[in-house]
């Protein structure tokens, strides 16, 4: 499987037996071509396990849920937010720390568990719930405007893999994550750093802010192509239907990174 700058799809199995399913959007030449490229000129061994090959169907149906379920925590928490039940660092904190241990846990383990995926994405929706409740007392309307904004990208570039507007080659593949790394060590560095009472610009809603954000955005935007393509790869490699949990959870995942950044974003707007 090529590179990606998710993590959630590192040392994946390349191989669960054949089978000729649908790739994720872009065309497929066929089961036989592929495995001449992929397995050194012969096919894939059959399935011995008698576990099913995951479909696109596997991989949209578990995507819906995990977001389905996000959504529905973050609105509960956001309402409680907003209504003065309980206060955002009470839900924000317990949220982000679940959700970092269970994404590490799935991340190390590489073993594809529904329930574990699922918890994650509640536990994200607890922690975005809590923080768009606290940018929505404060800028009106932001909330929708982040939502729409963050499946607006999505959409678009899921229409540019499945059109191959861009395809996604070694190359393409190295600058992404090249500028993921490096996007996050400036994060970083910013956040050490403000902590020492050192401003470097990054995040306090000005124009250098401002560029961060949308360079950021448009990173996020790019490592969409990424995790179709290690889903499509999932599919190609008939890997068991199981599997289509980990493509869901890295598919969250940057979900998650769009929303916050775009949410930030727009919060620079409102202030101006």
């Amino acid at each position: 499987m090529r590179t990606t700058s998710n993590p959630a799809f590192r040392n994946l199995p390349t191989s669960g037996g054949g089978g000729n399913y649908a790739g994720f959007g872009q065309p497929y030449q066929g089961q036989q071509q592929y495995g001449a490229q992929q397995y050194g000129g012969y096919q894939p061994a059959p399935p011995t396990t008698g576990e099913r090959p995951i479909t696109i169907d596997d991989v949209v149906t578990k995507t819906a849920t995990t977001l389905g379920v996000a959504i529905l925590t973050g609105f509960v928490s956001a309402w409680l937010v907003l209504s003065g039940a309980v206060a955002p660092f009470a839900l924000a904190v317990p949220g982000m720390i679940v959700g970092l241990v269970l994404a590490l846990i799935i991340i190390f383990k590489q073993k594809p568990s529904g329930p574990m995926v699922l918890a994650y994405s509640a536990a994200e929706g607890v922690f975005l719930g809590a923080i768009t409740g606290v940018f929505e007392a404060i800028f009106p309307g932001i909330a929708w405007q982040a939502i729409l904004g963050t499946f607006g990208v999505f959409a678009a570039m899921l229409v540019v893999y499945k059109t191959g507007a861009i395809r996604v080659t070694p190359r393409l593949t190295k600058w992404i994550i090249g500028a993921t790394v490096g996007a996050v060590v400036l994060m970083l560095a910013n956040l050490v750093l403000g902590l020492f009472g050192v401003n470097m610009g990054l995040r306090d809603g000005g124009t250098l802010a401002i560029i961060f954000s949308l360079v950021v955005i448009g990173i996020a935007a790019f490592s969409f192509l990424l995790d179709f393509e290690a889903a499509n790869e999932m599919i190609r490699a008939a890997l068991p239907a199981k599997y289509a949990w980990l493509a869901a959870f890295g598919l969250m995942t940057t979900l998650v990174w769009l929303y916050l950044e775009i949410l930030r974003l727009l919060s620079y707007f409102q202030n101006d």
